[in-house]
């Protein structure tokens, strides 16, 4: 039973140096980690949750202990959670499943936090929030690993632990990254955390820019939306009133259905909301100057080039009102 445990939730690796070392670029002991061959995997639906990879990595754990990897219980009431939050919310379901298992079997795995940096006497969490609201539930003691980690080596390692164990929605990872950025992480640091490229945290980010805080929250995790889906609903929100949205996410009914339904209704109502239309911008060129043109129902802007055709603008503007007078002209003949 004991096995099960560190199948499903890894622990805090040490340096290694054979080839093996390669198959897991998680940050051990509080080192940065080694770059993968070829870069990081572009795309969120990345993921090390595999059989053989789980088996590697508990069978790496069992080596550690026997090694002496040194495991310390701590009081619960003297830990304080990761100074960058990676979670919407802790699903209720699967923390009673986790508080039932480490119940039954006990905590297998430690959980990985660093003395804080600011209290004396306290520390704070890199890894396993949940285990440690597990523990706290039953009122036992939290089984630990106590490292000195910068705050680079923390969201590193904070961030990648929950890549391998896939638990976070991407709509988390993306929050995640985001609020990395807010406290001035550089994009090399918040690529290793989420294990992504350029190109993958740029559309992260995109959509943080794109929904509002206040309708993520009203959403909540949406673990079966990925970045497709957050992408569409971006953009239909272009235009749209987002408050009259976050109301009806909020309401008591809307409470009650699962988070991903609420995505689908924020969707349905984004939808059903007038987005602005966007300019139709048509290239063209009247006698060898390249104008164009950028339409709406409303309105139409005629973009000359200024240095294909200098004073040609102004050329243009000092004759309007014939140009307009032979235009009302014809619609009268």
């Amino acid at each position: 039973m004991a096995r099960k445990n560190l199948l499903e939730i890894s622990a805090p690796n040490t340096v290694r140096t054979d080839a093996s070392a390669s198959k897991d670029n998680r940050p051990i002991a509080g080192f940065l980690p080694q770059a993968r061959a070829g870069g990081p995997v572009g795309g969120i639906t990345r993921t090390l949750g595999n059989i053989t990879e789980k088996m590697e990595r508990a069978n790496d754990l069992e080596r550690q202990l026997a090694e002496g990897q040194t495991i310390v219980e701590l009081d619960t009431d003297l830990i304080d959670g990761s100074f960058v939050t990676d979670r919407l919310e802790i699903d209720p379901v699967e923390l009673g499943q986790l508080v039932e298992q480490i119940r039954e079997h006990g905590q297998q795995v430690p959980i990985l936090v660093r003395p804080h940096p600011e209290t004396k006497g306290r520390y704070q969490v890199a890894y396993g929030h949940r285990r440690l609201a597990a523990t706290k539930e039953l009122g036992i003691k939290v089984r630990a690993v106590i490292r000195q980690l910068t705050d680079d080596q923390l969201v590193i390692s904070q961030g990648q632990e929950n890549s391998a164990r896939t638990n976070l929605s991407y709509i988390e990872r993306a929050l995640f990254a985001l609020r990395l950025e807010q406290r001035d992480f550089g994009r090399d640091i918040i690529m290793a955390s989420l294990g992504v490229d350029k190109a993958a945290l740029s559309k992260m980010l995109i959509v943080m820019r794109q929904v509002p805080l206040a309708l993520i929250s009203a959403i909540g995790p949406a673990p079966d939306i990925g970045r497709r889906r957050w992408l569409e609903l971006g953009e239909r929100l272009e235009g749209v009133a987002h408050e009259p949205i976050i109301v009806e996410l909020s309401a008591d009914n809307s409470r009650k259905l699962s988070s991903d339904e609420r995505f689908q209704q924020a969707m349905v109502l984004a939808i059903g909301k007038p987005a602005s239309v966007k300019p139709e911008t048509v290239p063209s060129t009247i006698s060898g100057v390249p104008v164009t043109f950028k339409r709406t129902p409303a309105r139409a802007t005629f973009v000359f080039d200024s240095k294909a055709a200098p004073g040609f603008d102004q050329f243009v503007q000092e004759r309007l009102q014939s140009l307009f007078n032979e235009f009302q002209q014809g619609k009268e003949t």
